[in-house]
């Protein structure tokens, strides 16, 4: 069902990613992780894709509650129409190591163009957002698999590594693009 929390990248719906190893560093520190392998039948779905860039980062801003509609009125409407007739959303995923990242932008701390070329070298996986029962319905498990404790140790390693990894490359890419386009408030204006 599209039920997952309120402010997700894209919005209520059933998260589904294309990289194995991301939702794994999510659910391994939960007693019963289990991972299930998915397919997705699009053929009668609406399908919006939404590339790696500012419109992204701003539609996440969007979702995530961070661009309101009393602070760009303008703006906001323009990515609440994005959900208008949409079953499934398809774009990249903010993880742990892009969460840091986000934030700095939407805080005011780094410019639109240090958050897009954070964006291009974080590589960050591809997901697939059913935001309709009609999206939900056409997605079948094909396995699941229960994480080990040893699984769920190495991959505990493996998302702090990730994220130090991550949150370094980041703040090397913003102080060099520092001053360099424009703030979050000033895209809002």
């Amino acid at each position: 069902m599209p039920i997952s929390r309120e402010l997700c990248d894209f919005g209520n719906g059933f998260y589904m990613g294309t990289e194995e190893t991301q939702p794994m560093t999510l659910i391994c520190n939960y007693q019963n992780a289990t991972m299930y392998s998915l397919e997705l039948d699009a053929s009668s779905l609406v399908v919006k894709d939404i590339p790696l860039n500012m419109d992204w980062a701003m539609f996440v801003a969007f979702n995530r509650g961070r661009l309101t509609k009393s602070l760009a009125p303008e703006l906001y409407a323009k990515y609440q129409s994005y959900k208008d007739g949409v079953d499934v959303f398809k774009g990249y995923i903010a993880n742990d190591r892009m969460f840091v990242v986000l934030d700095r932008f939407f805080d005011g701390e780094i410019t639109d163009v240090a958050l897009v070329e954070s964006l291009s070298a974080l590589k960050l996986g591809v997901q697939y957002v059913a935001v309709t029962q009609k999206a939900c319905d056409a997605i079948a498990v094909l396995s699941e698999h229960k994480l080990t404790d040893e699984e769920k140790k190495v991959l505990i390693a493996k998302s702090e590594e990730n994220r130090k990894l991550g949150i370094s490359l980041a703040n090397d890419i913003c102080k060099k693009h520092r001053r360099e386009g424009k703030y979050f408030d000033e895209l809002c204006k």
